[in-house]
C-alpha cells in the first residue's frame, strides 16, 4: 500500500461505484461510523480480499449500497474517537495481527466521500477483537462458523509469499524506475545495464521485483520494494520496516547518543548500514610489538551475519515494527519482529527454516547473506577468535534477539556466560566433525595450561546444565571428550 494521490483517489472511487453490486471485497456504507462495525469489516474485507487474490480491499462511506449514488457522508475518520482514543489507533490495537489500512477524506462533485484502503490478511486470517470475520457476498459471517471458506482461506495462505504479494500497482514503465534502484540491481547481480528500458523491465520481471499487468500497466512486488525502494516511505505497509539503529551512552537505555531510520531498501542500503555501524561501534587499543593499535570492538563479519539474519527471518506480518540494530557500551543486540521457526539452542546445527526464503535466496545471490547453515557457525566462530564472550540468541515476547558482548576477562563472567561459551563451543567442534575436550576449551578461554582446573570446572557445571554430555565414559577425565546433549 502506498500514499495514493488525491486524483487517483477519485478516478478509483467512480469506477468501484460503477460495479453493479458490493463484492466481497467492497463494501459501501452512508453514515454508519460504529468503531466495532468498522474493525469487523476491517477483519472481514481483509480476509476475502485475500481469498479472492486482490491487491486491496475497500469500504467507502457517502454512497447508497443499493444504486451506488454518491451522497456524501458526515463521518470524519480524523475526528472520530473509540472513548479516549483515535478511532484508527484503536482499531489497530485491536487488530490481529495489525495489518496495514489507511482512511482518506475526499471531495468528490461538492459531497464528502470517505475511502478505507485495506490490506490482504496474509499468513494469517485477520482477527477483531479475537473474532475472524468474512465476507460472503455482501454479508459479514463469523469464519469459524464457514470452515470451508477457512480451509479455501488457509490454502491461500500457502500459496501466496510475502515476496510476491503486491507493494503498489497501476504504474508505468517510469514510476517503476523511479520507486526503484534498479542501477543497483544490475550492479550487485555483476550484470551490465540494458541499453534500453525494455531490457530493465524484463530483467526485474525475471526475478520478481515487478510483474506486468493485464492492462499494460505495472505493479512492484513486495520483494522489489523491500530490496531495491529508494524510499521505503513511499510504500505505506513497509515504511516501517526500514532498519533502525539506536545508540546509548552506557549499558541501559536511559541516554541515547544517536538514532537514525534507514529508508532504502535492504540491498540498496546494505553495506552503507554496516559501515555505518562500524564507525559507531566502541573500539579497543591493542599493543603489538610496541604500537598502539585500534580494533572494532565486535568481528564485522559477525556484524554483516546477525544484521542479514535478522533482515530475512523477520515476520513480515508484524506490522509497526522492524529490525533494530541497539549498540551500548559493552553489547550491540539485534532483534527482529517473529520468534525463530527452530529452538535457538540449535541454531548452530540445525538448517535455517526461513519466514521469506526467496529474500533470504536473493540475498545470497548479491552475497549480502551465507549459504544455507553457514551463518551462525561463522558468528560463534569469530567470538571465539577474537576471544569475546559467547553471543546470546533468544526468543522473546514474539521477538528475536542476538547479543554481541564487548571482550571480557575470565574472571569477570558469571557461571551463566561460561557455560554459554562451552555449550556453543562443543556444538561448533561438533557440527565441525570433531569434539570438545579441555584442551580445546582451554584455548577458547586463552587460559594457560597450568590453570586447566579452571576448565575442568566449567565443563563440570555444563555437564550438570544438561547441555552437553561425555563422549565415552570409560575413558580416564584426561582423555574424555564431550558433544552437546542433543546429539543423543
Amino acid at each position: 500500500m502506498i500514499i495514493r494521490d488525491i486524483e487517483y483517489l477519485k478516478s478509483l472511487v467512480k469506477e468501484i461505484i460503477k460495479l453493479p453490486n458490493e463484492t466481497e471485497w467492497i463494501e459501501f456504507k452512508h453514515n454508519n461510523d460504529e468503531p466495532q462495525m468498522i474493525g469487523e469489516y476491517i477483519s472481514a474485507i481483509a480476509n476475502s480480499t485475500a481469498l479472492n487474490g486482490k491487491i486491496n480491499g475497500y469500504m467507502i462511506w457517502g454512497v447508497d449500497d443499493k444504486t451506488h449514488e454518491l451522497l456524501g457522508t458526515t463521518f470524519s475518520p480524523s475526528l472520530a474517537k473509540k472513548g479516549n482514543q483515535e478511532l484508527e489507533n484503536w482499531l489497530l490495537g485491536n487488530l490481529e495481527p495489525k495489518i496495514d489500512f489507511r482512511f482518506y477524506e475526499l471531495e468528490i462533485n461538492d459531497k464528502n466521500i470517505v475511502l478505507l484502503e485495506i490490506n490482504p490478511a496474509y499468513r494469517h486470517p485477520v482477527k477483531f477483537n479475537g473474532i475472524e470475520y468474512i465476507r460472503v457476498g455482501s454479508y459479514k459471517k463469523n469464519l469459524k462458523d464457514l470452515s470451508e471458506k477457512e480451509r479455501e482461506l488457509w490454502r491461500v495462505f500457502d500459496k501466496v509469499p510475502f515476496e510476491k504479494q503486491i507493494a503498489v500497482d497501476n504504474i508505468g514503465v517510469a514510476e517503476v524506475l523511479d520507486y526503484l534502484e534498479f542501477t543497483k540491481y544490475f550492479e550487485l547481480l555483476k550484470r551490465p545495464l540494458p541499453e534500453n528500458r525494455d531490457g530493465i523491465i524484463e530483467a526485474l520481471i525475471a526475478d520478481d521485483m515487478i510483474s506486468k499487468l493485464d492492462n499494460g500497466k505495472y505493479a512492484i512486488t513486495n520483494l522489489g520494494a523491500i530490496l531495491f525502494a529508494k524510499d521505503l516511505n513511499k510504500f505505506t505497509h513497509l515504511k516501517r520496516k526500514a532498519v533502525r539503529v539506536i545508540q546509548y551512552k552506557d549499558n541501559s537505555k536511559i541516554k541515547t547518543l544517536k538514532e537514525i531510520e534507514g529508508k532504502k531498501g535492504y540491498a540498496v542500503g546494505f553495506e552503507n548500514l554496516i559501515e555505518y555501524i562500524n564507525n559507531i561501534i566502541p573500539s579497543n587499543e591493542v599493543i603489538k610489538q610496541a604500537f598502539r593499535e585500534t580494533t572494532p570492538m565486535y568481528p564485522e563479519l559477525s556484524i554483516r551475519e546477525l544484521v542479514a539474519n535478522a533482515l530475512i527471518h523477520q515476520d513480515f506480518s508484524q506490522t509497526g515494527n522492524s529490525v533494530m540494530i541497539e549498540i551500548y557500551s559493552n553489547r550491540l543486540e539485534v532483534t527482529n519482529p517473529g520468534e525463530p521457526l527452530v529452538d535457538t539452542d540449535r541454531f548452530l546445527d540445525t538448517p535455517p527454516k526461513s519466514r521469506n526464503e526467496i529474500l533470504a535466496s536473493f540475498m545470497r545471490r548479491i552475497n549480502i547473506c551465507e549459504e544455507r547453515g553457514s551463518g551462525i557457525d561463522k558468528i560463534v566462530f569469530e567470538t571465539e577468535f577474537y576471544q569475546l564472550p559467547a553471543p546470546i540468541f533468544e526468543a522473546t515476547n514474539g521477538y528475536t534477539r542476538s547479543i554481541l558482548f564487548a571482550h571480557k576477562e575470565l574472571k569477570d563472567m558469571h557461571k551463566g556466560d561460561k557455560i554459554r561459551a562451552c555449550y556453543l563451543h562443543c556444538c561448533l567442534r561438533y557440527i565441525q566433525n570433531d569434539y570438545m575436550t579441555n584442551t580445546s576449551l582451554r584455548e577458547r578461554f586463552d587460559i594457560d595450561v597450568k590453570n586447566r582446573s579452571m576448565v575442568s570446572k566449567i565443563i563440570n557445571e555444563t555437564l550438570e546444565s544438561g547441555k552437553i554430555l561425555i563422549y565415552d565414559d570409560s575413558v580416564g577425565s584426561k582423555a574424555r571428550t564431550y558433544i552437546p546433549s542433543w546429539v543423543r
